[in-house]
């Protein structure tokens, strides 16, 4: 046997059921009790594993809600190759509808935003994370319809993604759901189908 083969990565395996429950327990209290109320101890407790087991996953309790965090995008957005414009600017809000429906994320926004002035890295990081990333894509998207003629060529492509993007939160604020049909609803308002 090699020496390569023979050597093993030092401790137990992680068990992925563990993290998931830690998790969990971080973003209710993230959600329930802001930044300032989440504790490793109850967050710990809440998992049923030790701080320490949780300290061996993350540095302290700001890496911890940074996961969180990272864990808000449950589909990935899809890649723009092969398709038109129109469908990739599709693609990417209803990514965001199926992001959106995943349980307690807009409450979870709710939290970010009120923490901005207390940790401000927290909303920036989903603004980096899960934010900058999406309006690219659809501004991309936009910019492919104006050089194709599929959108006048003065279109505010800021404008209308921050249109496009928005009417999902106003949506939800006003109806607290996103019909499966608002993407193609939305969309259609600025960019009728060819």
């Amino acid at each position: 046997m090699s020496v390569a083969h023979s050597k093993r990565p030092p401790g137990r395996p992680r068990d992925p059921r563990l993290d998931a429950a830690i998790l969990a327990a971080a973003e209710r209290q993230l959600r329930e009790r802001g930044y300032g109320g989440m504790s490793l101890e109850s967050i710990a407790g809440a998992a049923g594993t030790t701080v320490p087991a949780l300290r061996r996953r993350y540095r302290g309790k700001a890496s911890l809600a940074q996961a969180v965090v990272d864990s808000l995008r449950i589909e990935a957005l899809p890649e723009g190759t092969g398709a038109s414009p129109r469908d990739r600017a599709l693609a990417v809000l209803e990514n965001m509808r199926l992001n959106l429906e995943r349980e307690h994320s807009m409450a979870l926004l709710g939290t970010l935003l009120a923490e901005e002035s207390r940790n401000p890295e927290l909303l920036e990081r989903f603004r980096t994370r899960l934010v900058a990333t999406r309006r690219e894509r659809l501004a991309d998207a936009v910019r492919s319809g104006v050089a194709a003629g599929e959108l006048p060529p003065d279109a505010d492509v800021d404008m209308l993604v921050s249109m496009l993007i928005g009417s999902f939160y106003a949506r939800y604020i006003s109806d607290g759901r996103l019909p499966r049909s608002w993407p193609r609803r939305a969309l259609l308002q600025v960019w009728p189908a060819g």
